[in-house]
């Protein structure tokens, strides 16, 4: 299938191996919303195995879209790694006194 083909586009929205990129959210909003228009032009000319795929599509957008934010809010999150800080350890100071070698 050719990458600009509808049956490609539509196809690769409901792959669920894909992993969406959060930068592409624009586009899919714009997919998701001309499915919305066209679910309702088929269900008015009762188009009705037409509007029925066509939801089968709008559901795998709104997943993707999802999954986009899923994946923003993933990268947005800070994740502590419990590895101390420079300034925690440079601040250290050992308990131990100096030991002096034994002097006659």
């Amino acid at each position: 299938m050719h990458p600009n083909s509808r049956s490609f586009r539509l196809s690769s929205l409901r792959c669920p191996l894909l992993r969406p990129d959060p930068t592409a959210r624009h586009r899919l909003v714009q997919i998701r919303d001309n499915l919305i228009a066209r679910i309702a032009e088929a269900e008015s000319r009762r188009w009705l195995g037409e509007a029925e795929g066509l939801k089968v599509s709008l559901a795998g957008a709104r997943a993707k879209l999802a999954q986009m934010d899923q994946i923003v809010t993933r990268r947005s999150q800070a994740i502590q790694l419990s590895i101390p800080a420079f300034t925690e350890t440079a601040g250290r100071a050992s308990t131990n006194p100096p030991t002096q070698p034994n002097r006659p």
